[in-house]
């Protein structure tokens, strides 16, 4: 027989709960650890990237200084060569000829030293530039090891905050007279249930109307609010039934059972205002039809 409301024999103790919920925190603990693990492997990758990027950079670069050095090389020996030819000649001429011989010997020799000069500034340039590369990959890889280091003490320090959190949560008594589960008192507790994942849960803001309001797969009709007292009366609406819900506080779980669930339903309000109410519906994860 399908019901709202009623009396109902209560668990006999909290083991019940203790088990899922510690279920509940080993999961989300893995799942903070699988994403750090995953957030690892990625720096990881971009660190190998980084060096692999500049170590093909500076083979470019010796490859290019390599054949720069080869020509210039050749260069310089075919200059050595054109001078010690232009010697030669300027021994044998005489005269005028012998003249003009050592103006072209001296000429090529400026010739020479000029292009030795060039080339030691090039290859000195070409050095700097691989000692910049080399500077900038070494702060590339300092910057991602930082990353890595701020990751870790992000994931670090949420866990313990959610530990904390999870840990200072409450169960209560709900108006069936049933244990209820978790109960969370603001925005950041009711994050920290939903990362337990016990159960399943619907944030909702309802504002007084002659209209219901969805929230999960029940109606809410907020009828009266009392901002001053922190009450409202409010009317559930769940498998072609209508319960009212009267005179109830915040941070109290109220209670109903539907036909697809062997756990009773809970609305807990956290604010009560002036015509509106603020809070969320749990439900549970696995629906059984209770006999």
């Amino acid at each position: 027989m399908n019901e709202l409301s009623g009396p109902h024999e209560a668990p006999t103790s909290g083991s019940r709960f203790a088990l899922p919920v510690l279920f509940g925190a080993v999961i989300a603990l893995a799942a903070f650890s699988i994403y750090l693990f995953v957030t690892l492997n990625h720096l990881r990758a971009d660190i190998a990237k980084v060096r692999e990027a500049v170590t093909n950079e500076i083979a470019t670069v010796r490859e290019s200084s390599l054949a720069t050095t080869e020509a210039n090389r050749k260069h310089l020996e075919s200059l050595r060569e054109e001078l010690e030819a232009a010697r030669r000649n300027a021994a044998l001429a005489a005269g005028q000829a012998k003249l003009e011989a050592l103006k072209h010997a001296e000429e090529l020799a400026k010739q020479l030293e000029a292009e030795q000069k060039r080339q030691h500034q090039q290859v000195k340039g070409e050095l700097s530039q691989v000692q910049q590369a080399a500077t900038a990959a070494n702060a590339k890889i300092a910057d991602v090891s930082s990353d890595v280091s701020s990751v870790k003490s992000e994931v670090a320090s949420t866990k313990s905050e959610l530990e904390k959190t999870i840990s200072e949560l409450k169960r209560v008594t709900g108006d069936l007279g049933v244990q209820s589960g978790l109960i969370a008192t603001n925005a950041k507790e009711l994050a920290a249930l939903k990362a337990l994942g016990d159960r399943n849960y619907y944030d909702f803001t309802i504002s007084k109307s002659k209209q219901p309001q969805k929230v999960g797969d029940v109606l809410i009709r907020l009828k009266k609010t009392d901002a001053k007292r922190n009450r409202f009366t409010m009317d559930v609406i769940a498998d072609d039934k209508t319960v009212e819900k009267k005179d109830k506080t915040i941070n109290e779980p109220v209670q109903f059972y539907v036909a697809a669930a062997r756990q009773p339903y809970e609305i807990v309000v956290n604010q009560v205002k002036k015509n509106e109410i603020v809070g969320y519906l749990a439900t549970p994860k696995v629906k059984t039809s209770r006999n």
